[in-house]
Parts: structure tokens; C-alpha cells; sequence
């Protein structure tokens, strides 16, 4: 299904299915998280349900009703702070339509670094040309350009959505720092703009990159922090402190995500992969749960909430509902919207633009 660019379908109605409208309920699944605590995060807006990180992608998540809109951010070479997965410009989610100035010595920008770009020759990208592979349900925006913070930021102001939260990551690639903008710059960017926007006491701040959450603790350190990982960027075993870490060494906590994460200043909540292999599900030969109960256990024990990253398969989110997790990010926020609704967890409040009934 293709959904043409245009600000009226920002604004557009959803037409949802009765279950997704219920009130919220006071009662819990027995075994499952708080009925006040789950925080239903939809990941880059919900890949599964609209081109990813688009303004309709996240307003069709505010209208369908969520707790969180998780998203990514780079910086630009002339410091726009643009919200996008990838460092790297994909040739799988935009195209080229032709160069900003005739005879652009780095066009074409597919496959540049997003750092080594302007916002206006990243402006000229349709990342709306086509479905993303591996997800069929997809709505594409088509002649979708790559949003800037301050318009989502915007969005949600404009739908007077006060109560929804942006888990806003820093996309600072540690491990390979000379292609995204300096660490410092990059944060006090992202910083910068939030800040500006009078809404920053909806905002969490995630990254793998725990360097850069102490850098924001710096900035503000009343901001609530999240520490990412994949299990691997711990680098467990190996000489020395991973470069993911912020000089943070996970073997002086025995290889243990939840006391290493636990130093850092301001952290809140710990996001780790959900299992191994990523994207396994409950029943698959040699699939294991990272984010069990024991991880739960011992992160709440310190007072840190657990959402995991990111879960599409329903019987696999129940079962981290059942081992007592806070939250989970996923592309397809309609189906554990469902879920929460079948286990009898409150539901997320849907949002309307102004000025819409």
C-alpha cells in the first residue's frame, strides 16, 4: 500500500479496530508487568506499519496510541540534527534524484555518510520510493524526505500528545567514530534542539554509546538515560574497556549488562536485545532469552526499568510480559497494542491533531 506525501495524511484518520479503542483496564495478566508500567514503544514509528521515521509514520503511532515514539538521530555536515537509522545513506530506503547544485562533486549521495552531507543535499533523497523488504504490510510514503528533530518534535506538540514520551537515540558510532559527527558535537546538538522545543520533560535519551549518554548527563542531567546494547559491545573477556562503554570495563562487573550499566550517571533504564539469535522467537532450536527474568529481577532490584529491543512476534512479547519487563520496542506497535488488550493491560492514550474531534 502506498501513501502519497502530503500533510493532510499527517493529520488523517486511522481506522482502527474496536479492540485497539478500549478504555484502559485495571487489571494485569497474573505474571506480567504492572498493569501502569508497560511502555509500548513504537520502533522508528513503526517500521511494520509506515515508512520508517516519517511524520506519518509517527503520527499514524500517536493515533493508533502509544507510550513512546523510539527514534534515531544523526547530525549533518552544516549541524542539522536529522532523524535516521542509518549513518550511511541505504540504497534499500532512498534514492537519488539528482544534485543539490549541478555538478556536485559528492553526488550521488547514496552511500555517503550523513555527517559528510548537507541538509540540502540530503533534502533531495526520496526515501519513500518503494516498500522496505521484509515487511509487507508496510504503508509507503511515497516522496517521503528525511525529517529533522524539531519536526517531530513539532508533530507532537501538535497533537497535544502530553503524555507520550520520544526515546530519542544518539547515534554515535563508537566503534567507528570518524563516520558520525564528533561525539560532543553530536550530543549537544541533539541536546540543543530538544531543549529549544518546550518538551523535554516527555524525552528519554538512548544510545549504545554510553560515552555519549554521560555526555548528556553533562548537558542535562536531569534527563532520564537509557543504556542500549547488543550484548556483544560489552565486549566481555577482551582486554581493556569497550569503546561502546564510555571507559566503563563490563568485565569489572563479571560481563554483567546490569551492573556495569548501573554506573552510569542518570540511567533509568537498562534495553538490552530481547534474545539470541536476534530476532528468534519462543519455539526456535537454540533461541534464548537475554532479557529474562533474572535480568528483570536484578535491574529492579537497583531501581532501573528493562524494554527490550525489538520484538515483532507476539507469543515471544508475551513471554517477556511474563517475565516481568517494563516495555518493549517494536515494529509493529498494532500487534502488541492487541496483545496488551488480550492480557488486559491499560492502553496507551491515541492522540488527535488540534483542532480534530
Amino acid at each position: 500500500m502506498r501513501l502519497p506525501l502530503s500533510p493532510r495524511n499527517v493529520l488523517a484518520g486511522l481506522a482502527l479496530t474496536p479492540a485497539l479503542l478500549l478504555p484502559a483496564t485495571a487489571h494485569a495478566a497474573p505474571g506480567g508487568p504492572h498493569p501502569h508500567r508497560f511502555d509500548l514503544q513504537a520502533h522508528r514509528g513503526g517500521i511494520g506499519m509506515t515508512t520508517e521515521e516519517s511524520l506519518e509514520g509517527f503520527a499514524k503511532a500517536m493515533r493508533l496510541g502509544v507510550s513512546t515514539l523510539e527514534l534515531d538521530t544523526q547530525v549533518t555536515k552544516d549541524l542539522k540534527v536529522v532523524v535516521n537509522h542509518d549513518r550511511q545513506i541505504s540504497g534499500v530506503k532512498c534514492a537519488d534524484t539528482g544534485p543539490v547544485t549541478p555538478g556536485d562533486p559528492l553526488y550521488p549521495y547514496v552511500g555517503k555518510y550523513i555527517k559528510d552531507l548537507t541538509l540540502a543535499q540530503i533534502k533531495t533523497l526520496d526515501c519513500g520510493y518503494r516498500q522496505l523488504p521484509g515487511f509487507p504490510e508496510q504503508e509507503v510514503v511515497e516522496g517521503f524526505r528525511m525529517a529533522e528533530l524539531r519536526d517531530v518534535l513539532n508533530l507532537v506538540r501538535s497533537y497535544h500528545a502530553d503524555r507520550l514520551k520520544l526515546n530519542i537515540e544518539t547515534k554515535v558510532e563508537a566503534g567507528a567514530p570518524e563516520q558520525t559527527a564528533p561525539r560532543e558535537v553530536f550530543v549537544r546538538r541533539v541536546y540543543e534542539e530538544i531543549h529549544r522545543s518546550g518538551i523535554e520533560r516527555q524525552v528519554t535519551i538512548q544510545s549504545f554509546d554510553w560515552g555519549a549518554l554521560k555526555a548528556m548527563h553533562r548537558l542535562a542531567p536531569r534527563w532520564p538515560l537509557v543504556a542500549l546494547t547488543n550484548y556483544d559491545f560489552l565486549q566481555v573477556g577482551m582486554d581493556g574497556a569497550s569503546p561502546w562503554l564510555g571507559g566503563i570495563d563490563a568485565d569489572d562487573y563479571g560481563g554483567d549488562f546490569v551492573r556495569a550499566a548501573a554506573t552510569v550517571p542518570g540511567l533509568t533504564t537498562l534495553s538490552p536485545t530481547y534474545g539470541f539469535p536476534q530476532n528468534g522467537k519462543v519455539g526456535d532450536p537454540g533461541f534464548r532469552f537475554y532479557a529474562d527474568e533474572a535480568m528483570v529481577a536484578e535491574a529492579h532490584a537497583r531501581g532501573l526499568k528493562v524494554v527490550p529491543w525489538t520484538c515483532d512476534d507476539m507469543p515471544t512479547v508475551a513471554a517477556l510480559m511474563d517475565a516481568g519487563v517494563d516495555g518493549v520496542i517494536t515494529d509493529y506497535p498494532n500487534r502488541v497494542r492487541q496483545l496488551m488488550a488480550d492480557r488486559g493491560l491499560p492502553l496507551p492514550r491515541p492522540y488527535r491533531p488540534r483542532g480534530h474531534a
